[in-house]
C-alpha cells in the first residue's frame, strides 16, 4: 500500500484518539504502528504531519508497542530515522529523540542487552555534552534544544532505572561548569547524585563516591553505564512531588557514612547545584531542593548549612513552590537548619498571607494547608498526632476564624484550624478578654444549622453543615462539652428539617460512637414523638432504619402501628418493613410480632404484605443469632450449619426488593413539539442486562401533575433502546427537576431498586406550536394573537445578543417549529403555546451583527422572566 495522504492521517489519529483500545482491537490497528514508522520516513508528508504522528507515539506508548520485542524494533526504526534527517534545520529532531526514549521505557525494553539501549544511552549523552553537535548531526543553531532534550531524555531514563547515570556524576558535573543549558543539567545531575545516595545507603555500599564525582569524562573501562547499580536500585524512586510526611521512611538514609573526602567532593557537587539554582524556574527549583535536601538529609555527620545562603533568598518569596520547598527543608531538616526566629517568621509570614483579601482562593487554601502540617522544631505529643503550632496562639491567628461569608472549602480549612485551638484552648475566660475558641466554634456550628433549616435553602449549605460537623468530631471527639451541644443541635436542625435525613444516615456511618450513640438516641427521640402521618412520614422511616435498637422498643412500635395506616404506597411499605427489618436483626424479641401480622392483613398491596408474612415467620421460627444470620447481609453471614437458615436466607434475599446502585443511566433527548401536550423523551443505557424495568416520577411541589410510571420489558447493553416518551401535565408552565427511581429485576432473578439522578426540565421542553395558520393570512394569524395578550398580560423587550452564526442559524435551531412569519435573514415572527393554556409570542425584527431586538408578549405575566431568561441563553448555546 502506498503512502497515505495527510487526511487519511488526519481521520485514522482521530478515529484512534476517540478509542485507543477499539482502533486497536480493529482491522487497522495492527499495521498503525508499522505504519507510523514507515510514513516518518516518506519525503511526501511534511514535518508538521510527521510531528504530529510523533506526538501520537509519546502519548500513547503502550498500546502501539505492547511489548518489549515491538519496543526494542520501534526505537531501532526511529534511531535510523533520526540519523538519516538531512543536516539543515529539522523539527523532528527533539520529537525523534523524545519518541526513542517513550518506546524503550513504556515498553520495558531498557536494558544492557537492548542494540536501541546501546545506542541511544552515548547519543544521549553525547548531545546533552555537546560532543556530537556540528558533526553531521545537526547544524549548530539546535545546539541549546538538543542538548535540553537530551537531559530530559537521560532524566526520563534516570527515573525509570535509578542508579544507571551513577557512572556519569563527574561528566555531568564538568557540564555544569560549561555553556549550556543550566535547568536541564542542574536536574539531571541532581536525580542522579540523589538515586546513587539512596541506593548505596539500602546496599549498605562503602566508597566509591569521591571517584565517581571526580571522574573526568567517564569512568574507567569506558562504560559510564552502571547497570548493576541500576538494578539494585529496582524499586522505583519518585522524586517529583515535595512533601514531608513519612520522609524518613520513604528515604531510608541512616546508615552511609561518607570518608571526609567524599564528604569534601559531595559538599562540593550540592554547593554547585546550589549556586546556579537562582537561574532556574521556581517549579525547577522546588524540585531540586528537595532532591539535595533527602541527599544530604541520609549522610551521617553532615549538617544542612550550605542550604543557608538559599534560606536568605527563599524565607521572603512570594512564589507558592519555593514555600512549599522551603516547608520541605525545614520537615527534612528542623532545627539543625533553622532557628526559633525562623520558624517564627514563617509562621507569622503564612498566617499574615492566609488573611490576605486580594489571594486567589487555591493560594489562600495552601497556606491554610501549610499552617495546619506545619513541621515544628519541637513538636508536643506523639508522633503523627494532630495540633496546631506552639507558636500559632488565638490571638495571632484571629483574622483567620471562620465565617459564614467565606468560600466553602476555605471555611472547612479555617474550621479545622479552629478546632485545633479548641484542643489547646484552656476554657479560662476572663473579664475583658475575647471569646474563647470554643463559644466562637458553637456559634459557627449553630449558625450553619441555622442556614441548612431553611425551608427550601440550597443543598449546598446543608452539605456544608454536615462536613462541618463531621470534622468537628473527627478533631474533638474526646471533648464532651463540644460534642453534647452538637448532638442537641444536629437533634433541632431534624426536627425543623426532615428532609435531610439522608445527610444524618451518612453522618452516623461515618462517626465514631462519640457522636454516633448519642445522636442516634436523640433522633430515635425526635422520631418517635412526633405524629407518624405528615409528610416527612418517610424521612422519619429513613431514620428509624438506622437507629433503630432494643432501647426504647414500646415508643417505636407505637410509633411504627400509627404510622402503618398512612402506609398507602409501594415505598413507604418498604420505609416501615425495613424498620421491622433492623428492629428484628437488633434481637427485639416478640415485640414485631402483632405488628408484623397486623401489616399482614391491613395492606392491599401484595408486595408489602407478603414481605410482613415472611418476617413473621422468620421471628415465629428462629431464634436470635440465626434471625440475624437469616435478615443479614447474605456475603458478611457466618457459615451454619442449619439448612433452615441457609433455606431462609436464599428465600428472603429473593423476596426482599433489595437497594443497589444503578446499572442504569437515564437521559434526557431531543424536543418534541408537537403534540396535545409537552412530552419528554428519554434514552436508556443500561451496563448489564436488566428485566421488567420500571422507572417512576416524582416532581417536588404542586407545579405538576403526578406522572405515571414508565415501563421496559427487557434493556441490555450494547442493544439500542427505542426513545422512551414521558408525557408531561404542567399546572403552569415552569422549569423542574424530576425524581427518578428505578425497579428492576437483575439475570440472578433479585428484584433491586435504586435512585437515578435527577432530570432537569427546562422551559424549552413545554414549547408547543400553535395549529397551522391560515395559508396566505398567516401576518393577521398572528397580529391576531399578538392583539389577544394585552391587557391582561404583559409585554416587555430585550436585547439578544447573536452568535458568530447570526440570527438564521439561531432561530432554525431553536425556534423554527414554532415560526408563523419568516423574512431571513432579518425578521422573524414566533408563536409559542405554554401548557396548560398560555401563549409567548416574539418579534424578532432588524437584526444586526451582534443581537436583535425582541419584543415579547404573553397573557402570562409569570413567563416573562423565564423567556427572558432563556433568550439570553440562545446565543451560547448556538
Amino acid at each position: 500500500m502506498g503512502p497515505l495522504s495527510r487526511e487519511t492521517w488526519a481521520q485514522r489519529l482521530g478515529a484512534f484518539r476517540a478509542s485507543p483500545s477499539a482502533f486497536m482491537a480493529g482491522p487497522e490497528g495492527e499495521d498503525l504502528g508499522r505504519d507510523l514508522l514507515s510514513e516518518l520516513r516518506s519525503e511526501k508528508l511534511s514535518e508538521q504531519t510527521k510531528v504530529s504522528l510523533l506526538a501520537l507515539s509519546l502519548e500513547y506508548p503502550a498500546q502501539l508497542w505492547p511489548d518489549a520485542t515491538a519496543a526494542e524494533a520501534a526505537a531501532t526504526s526511529l534511531l535510523d530515522t533520526l540519523v538519516l534527517l538531512p543536516p539543515r534545520p529539522s523539527a523532528l529532531r527533539r520529537p525523534l529523540l523524545l519518541a526513542v526514549t517513550t518506546a524503550l521505557v513504556a515498553g520495558d525494553a531498557l536494558g544492557p542487552t537492548s542494540e536501541a539501549s546501546r545506542l541511544l544511552l552515548p547519543l544521549l549523552l553525547g548531545l546533552a555534552s555537546g560532543r556530537d553537535l556540528g558533526r553531521g548531526f545537526g547544524p549548530a543553531s539546535e545546539q541549546r534544544p538538543l542538548q535540553a532534550t537530551a537531559c530530559e531524555c537521560l532524566r526520563e531514563l534516570e527515573s525509570c532505572k535509578p542508579g544507571l547515570l551513577g557512572g556519569c556524576l563527574g561528566l555531568l558535573r564538568g557540564l555544569l561548569g560549561q555553556e549550556g543549558p543550566v535547568q536541564p543539567l542542574s536536574l539531571l545531575l541532581a536525580l542522579a547524585l540523589r538515586n546513587t545516595l539512596v541506593i548505596r545507603a539500602r546496599a549498605r555500599a562503602r566508597a566509591g563516591l569521591q571517584g565517581l564525582l571526580m571522574a573526568g569524562d567517564t569512568p574507567s573501562g569506558g562504560d559510564p553505564w552502571n547497570w548493576a547499580l541500576a538494578e539494585e536500585g529496582d524499586a522505583r524512586l519518585q522524586p517529583q512531588a515535595p512533601s514531608w510526611p513519612a520522609a524518613e521512611e520513604e528515604c531510608g538514609l541512616a546508615v552511609l557514612e561518607p570518608t571526609p573526602e567524599e564528604a569534601r567532593e559531595l559538599r562540593a557537587a550540592v554547593a554547585q547545584l546550589l549556586d546556579t539554582s537562582y537561574l532556574l524556574t521556581p517549579v525547577a527549583q522546588a524540585q531540586l531542593l528537595w532532591l539535595l535536601g533527602w541527599a544530604l538529609r541520609g549522610l551521617r555527620g553532615q549538617t544542612p548549612v550550605l542550604f543557608k545562603p538559599q534560606l536568605v533568598r527563599l524565607l521572603g518569596t512570594a512564589q507558592l513552590t519555593l514555600l512549599h520547598a522551603v516547608l520541605a527543608l525545614k520537615a527534612a531538616f528542623g532545627e539543625a537548619l533553622f532557628t526559633a526566629q525562623d520558624e517564627a517568621l514563617l509562621l507569622r509570614r503564612l498566617t499574615v498571607a492566609a488573611q490576605h483579601p486580594a489571594l486567589p482562593l487555591p493560594a489562600h487554601l495552601f497556606h491554610l494547608h501549610c499552617l495546619l502540617s506545619f513541621p515544628e522544631n519541637w513538636p508536643l505529643g506523639p508522633t503523627g498526632e494532630e495540633a496546631a503550632p506552639l507558636l500559632l496562639g488565638p490571638r495571632l491567628c484571629r483574622g483567620l476564624l471562620p465565617s459564614l461569608l467565606h468560600d466553602p472549602m476555605a471555611l472547612l480549612a479555617r474550621l479545622h484550624l479552629l478546632c485545633l485551638l479548641c484542643v489547646e484552648d484552656e476554657e479560662k475566660e476572663e473579664k475583658g478578654q475575647d471569646r474563647s475558641p470554643r463559644h466562637y466554634l458553637e456559634e459557627l456550628l449553630a449558625g450553619l444549622r441555622q442556614r441548612a433549616a431553611l425551608d427550601g435553602g440550597p443543598r449546598a449549605s446543608a452539605t456544608l453543615c454536615f462536613q462541618a460537623s463531621y470534622l468537628v468530631v473527627q478533631c474533638l471527639a474526646t471533648q464532651p462539652t463540644v460534642l453534647t451541644p452538637l448532638t442537641h443541635g444536629l437533634a433541632r436542625l431534624y426536627r425543623a428539617r426532615p428532609v435531610l435525613a439522608p445527610h444524618f444516615v451518612d453522618l452516623l456511618d461515618r462517626v465514631g460512637p462519640e457522636l454516633g450513640e448519642p445522636l442516634r438516641v436523640a433522633l430515635r427521640q425526635e422520631v418517635v414523638s412526633r405524629p407518624g402521618r405528615d409528610e416527612a412520614l418517610r424521612w422519619h422511616l429513613q431514620i428509624l432504619a438506622r437507629v433503630a435498637d432494643g432501647n426504647a422498643q414500646s415508643a417505636t412500635l407505637g410509633f411504627l402501628g400509627a404510622a402503618a395506616a398512612h402506609c398507602t404506597d409501594w415505598g413507604l411499605q418498604q420505609a416501615l418493613l425495613r424498620v421491622c427489618r433492623a428492629l428484628l436483626r437488633a434481637g427485639v424479641g416478640g415485640g414485631p410480632a402483632d405488628l408484623l401480622q397486623a401489616l399482614a392483613r391491613q395492606w392491599e398491596d401484595p408486595d408489602g404484605r407478603d414481605h410482613a408474612r415472611l418476617y413473621y415467620i422468620l421471628l415465629a421460627h428462629l431464634a436470635g443469632p440465626k434471625l440475624g444470620v437469616a435478615l443479614g447481609p447474605s456475603p458478611a453471614a457466618p457459615a451454619s450449619a442449619s439448612s433452615l437458615v441457609a433455606e431462609n436466607q436464599g428465600f428472603a434475599a429473593v423476596l426482599v426488593v433489595q437497594e443497589a446502585p444503578a446499572p442504569i443511566r437515564l437521559s434526557v433527548g431531543p424536543r418534541r413539539a408537537a403534540g396535545p401536550g409537552p412530552v419528554l423523551q428519554l434514552r436508556v443505557e443500561v451496563l448489564e442486562p436488566a428485566y421488567s424495568l420500571e422507572l417512576r416520577f416524582r416532581v417536588e411541589g404542586q407545579v405538576y401533575a403526578p406522572l405515571g410510571a414508565v415501563h421496559v420489558p427487557c434493556l441490555c447493553p450494547g442493544r439500542p433502546c427505542r426513545p422512551l416518551l414521558l408525557p408531561l401535565q404542567p399546572r403552569r408552565p415552569a422549569p423542574t427537576r424530576l425524581d427518578v427511581r428505578a425497579l428492576y429485576t437483575t439475570p440472578t432473578g433479585l428484584t433491586c431498586h435504586a435512585r437515578l439522578p435527577p432530570l432537569p426540565v427546562n422551559f424549552a421542553d413545554l414549547f408547543l406550536p400553535f395549529p397551522q395558520a391560515p395559508e396566505g393570512d398567516k401576518l393577521g394569524f398572528f397580529e391576531e394573537l399578538w392583539d389577544s395578550c394585552l391587557p391582561k398580560g404583559a409585554e416587555s423587550r430585550l436585547w439578544c445578543p447573536l452568535g458568530p452564526r447570526g440570527l438564521e442559524a439561531l432561530v432554525s435551531r431553536h425556534l423554527e417549529p414554532f415560526v408563523v412569519v419568516a423574512q431571513p435573514p432579518t425578521s422573524y415572527h414566533v408563536a409559542i403555546r405554554l401548557p396548560p393554556d398560555s401563549r409567548l409570542l416574539l418579534r424578532l425584527e432588524a437584526a444586526r451583527e451582534d443581537g436583535v431586538p425582541v419584543a415579547l408578549r404573553t397573557d402570562d405575566w409569570a413567563v416573562l422572566p423565564l423567556a427572558g431568561d432563556y433568550l439570553r441563553g440562545l446565543s451560547a448555546a448556538v
